[in-house]
């Protein structure tokens, strides 16, 4: 992957060449207290002196720290552009990003200008902190784990996207009564969310169930398409993820879901009130929940819905923009639409979740671009990456082949003829082996015939890791033995953690400034530098400094 340049990028304007500018608005405390208050009195109509509570200082706050990113993020995306750099697209069902300011304060270096910018304005930083609300678009170590890749990934410069769902509720909002945990939705969206940036006009739109019809084009060639089936619009809202202490802001995607025909006045003056907007409660139930409750068959068929209007939604929007690049550097030298698309992109999937994704770009190639099924797998099987969190069988998903049926007609044929390919290279590499078949299979034969999701990620895939060295081994030795025994070139590990700079630096700064006077700052963008704190370890000064440390933090908590 291509890091981006700290070279001023330029456009083109109306014949003119326009330097984009990326830090003018300032980042001195008298620029931050004029972009405060110009927020909540211009944006949000309030005056300081009339301001009762914290949300409004708050969101003043964020949105002046939010101008500052957006001036590096168009800088960040134009330079993309400019630069003709290979993207990658992490694609996650979950982000438990959390609350957004204090980390984006710390990436771009602002947290010491806005206290004092706030104080003198009457404020304190750590009250309109505890304003924002939690974004707990994740379930745990899954969310985490995509929420610090795409912080990495913007502090090392990696042109990269996250895409996912944008849930009206998240995990849940916790309370305690009577001494017990009691579990309530997390309403995040109540007041809104200063940090995202509504893309309403950039919106596409999503196919469900239906029939597959063919037809013959002008070219003679054959041609799927669905019938009677229902549409629900993607709308994208984009977030700016800083890196840190680096000008690069990288987006976080997230896809809501709203109805294609929002009201029935037919049905409303006929009486039936609940019937004229049943279309639209049903659609944006997609993006209703995070986790919908899988017990019932409502729940099911809402969970595959949303795992396939996500990563539908994301394929369009990728080709969108790699279709933009191959217009500026591709076609002027004679080369097909699809020639470098895999050189210039890598989708890398979160576990199964997006595992659609590989039989919708599949279908998109083949279906709309009009590419052989040849070419078609082969630029698929070079984009796809494949990330697994779990060696414990139960937990792979494996969907009633019944319900993909109903609900993606089309994609169920491809996925069969995916594996029909694949298990006719397994048999031309290990012989006709019934039991291998049966245990290769993409398609789950025993009992309820089901689609096995890790399958359809490692056969379409060129990359398939674990997340730390034993897990890995596991999948190699037992998970997915016959897989790595066919293709063992694909597996590899990626051992994960957490991002010290939210975890450390942000969590901890008495912590982390004993860590820098000891060791050197390099240490918030290069782990292994901690090893510096090794000869210290018997130190009794560092020691007790150390235990100081701790217990202040203990005694704040």
């Amino acid at each position: 992957m291509t890091r981006r340049s700290s070279r001023p990028a330029t456009v083109k304007r109306d014949g003119a060449r326009h330097v984009l500018s990326h830090d003018s608005l300032g980042f001195d405390v008298q620029s931050l207290k004029k972009g405060i208050l110009g927020h909540l009195e211009f944006t949000l109509a309030e005056l300081p002196r009339h301001v009762d509570t914290e949300w409004e200082p708050y969101v003043a706050l964020a949105l002046a720290v939010r101008d500052r990113m957006i001036q590096r993020w168009l800088h960040t995306q134009d330079t993309y552009y400019e630069r003709d750099v290979k993207r990658v697209y992490y694609l996650s069902l979950e982000y438990l990003m959390g609350r957004t300011l204090g980390n984006s304060l710390v990436n771009m270096r602002l947290m010491d200008e806005c206290a004092k910018a706030l104080h003198e304005l009457g404020y304190e930083l750590e009250d309109l902190r505890e304003a924002e609300w939690d974004a707990g678009l994740g379930n745990g170590g899954l969310g985490r784990l995509a929420a610090c890749f795409l912080d990495s990934m913007a502090t090392l410069g990696y042109p990269s996207y996250g895409y996912g769902l944008r849930y009206d509720y998240g995990i849940f909002h916790q309370r305690i009564v009577d001494g017990a945990q009691v579990e309530v939705a997390d309403g995040w969206l109540r007041y809104g969310n200063p940090w995202e940036i509504a893309r309403t006009g950039a919106r596409f739109r999503v196919q469900f169930g239906g029939r597959v019809q063919r037809s013959t084009d002008a070219a003679g060639r054959v041609v799927p398409e669905g019938s009677d089936t229902r549409y629900v619009l993607a709308p994208p809202y984009d977030t700016p993820i800083p890196g840190y202490r680096t000008k690069t802001v990288n987006t976080l995607r997230l896809w809501g879901a709203k109805a294609i025909r929002e009201f029935d006045l037919d049905e409303f003056n006929e009486g039936d009130y609940i019937g004229a907007i049943e279309a639209r409660a049903q659609s944006e139930n997609i993006c209703r929940v995070l986790y919908p409750s899988d017990n019932a068959l409502a729940g099911k068929e809402l969970r595959l819905a949303q795992e396939y209007f996500f990563v539908a939604a994301t394929i369009q929007d990728i080709i969108r923009r790699y279709k933009k690049r191959y217009h500026m550097f591709d076609e002027p030298r004679g080369l097909g639409v699809f020639d470098r698309f895999s050189e210039k992109v890598a989708i890398q999937l979160n576990d199964t979740h997006p595992a659609l994704a590989i039989p919708e770009l599949m279908r998109t190639l083949i279906d709309v671009e009009g590419l052989t099924w040849t070419r078609a797998w082969e630029i698929t099987t070079r984009t796809f990456g494949y990330t697994n969190h779990t060696v414990m069988p139960e937990a792979l998903e494996r969907w009633p082949v019944g319900l993909v049926g109903s609900m993606l007609p089309r994609h169920l044929e491809i996925i069969y003829e995916i594996n029909d390919r694949f298990l006719a290279e397994v048999g031309r590499r290990f012989g006709a082996d019934d039991d291998r078949f049966r245990r290769m299979s993409i398609i789950e034969e025993e009992g309820e015939q089901r689609v096995r999701m890790a399958a359809l990620a490692i056969v379409g895939s060129h990359s398939v890791n674990g997340v730390a060295r034993i897990h890995t081994q596991i999948l190699k030795d037992e998970v997915f033995r016959d897989y790595y025994e066919f293709t063992p070139e694909k597996f590899n590990n990626k051992t994960n953690g957490i991002t010290q700079r939210r975890w450390l630096l942000k969590s901890n700064p008495e912590l982390a400034r004993l860590i820098t006077e000891a060791a050197g700052g390099g240490w918030v963008t290069d782990l292994d530098q901690l090893e510096q704190l090794v000869p210290l370890a018997r130190d009794r000064g560092f020691g007790s400094a150390w235990r100081r440390a701790r217990r202040r933090n203990k005694l704040r908590l």
